[in-house]
C-alpha cells in the first residue's frame, strides 16, 4: 500500500543497500523524490539515476554505491528554523557532521546546511547517513 512514495523509496534504496545491490528500480516517481534523490546524489551517498518513461508513472532507476548506513523520513514534518537545526541534527544524526537532513524550503529542497548559509528555515523531510 503507498502511503508515502519518499518513505517507499527510502525504503527500497535502504532494502537494496543491505543487499548490497548496486542499483534500485522505484516507482513511482514524484517531483519530491528527484530531488531528494539529487541531494543524496550531490552528497555522494547515491550514484546517477535514469528516469525510465512509461505510461503509468514512470521508473526511477537508482545506482547504489554502497555509501548508505541508514536514511529514514522524518514525520511528523517538523517546521524548524534556524535556531532549532542543532536540536534535530543531535536528534537523527549519530554524530556532529555525519549525515545529512534534508529539508524543504521557500527556495527548494536542501539539506540544513545549505538552509543554514542561507538562512532560512523549513520542513525537515528526511535523514540519511
Amino acid at each position: 500500500m503507498l502511503n508515502d512514495i519518499l518513505a517507499n523509496t527510502l525504503s527500497k534504496l535502504l532494502n537494496a543497500e543491505k543487499r548490497q545491490k548496486t542499483e534500485c528500480l522505484i516507482k513511482p516517481s514524484s517531483k519530491v523524490v528527484k530531488k531528494v534523490l539529487e541531494v543524496m546524489k550531490d552528497n555522494l551517498y547515491i550514484g546517477n539515476y535514469v528516469e525510465i518513461k512509461d505510461n503509468r508513472g514512470n521508473v526511477l532507476k537508482v545506482n547504489l554505491i554502497g555509501k548508505i548506513n541508514n536514511c529514514c523520513v522524518i514525520k511528523p514534518r517538523h517546521a524548524v528554523k534556524i535556531d532549532m537545526f542543532e536540536k534535530f541534527e543531535k536528534r537523527f544524526l549519530p554524530a556532529k557532521g555525519f549525515g545529512i537532513i534534508i529539508i524543504s524550503t521557500n527556495q527548494g529542497i536542501m539539506t540544513i546546511e545549505e538552509a543554514r548559509k542561507k538562512k532560512i528555515g523549513g520542513k525537515l523531510i528526511a535523514y540519511c547517513y
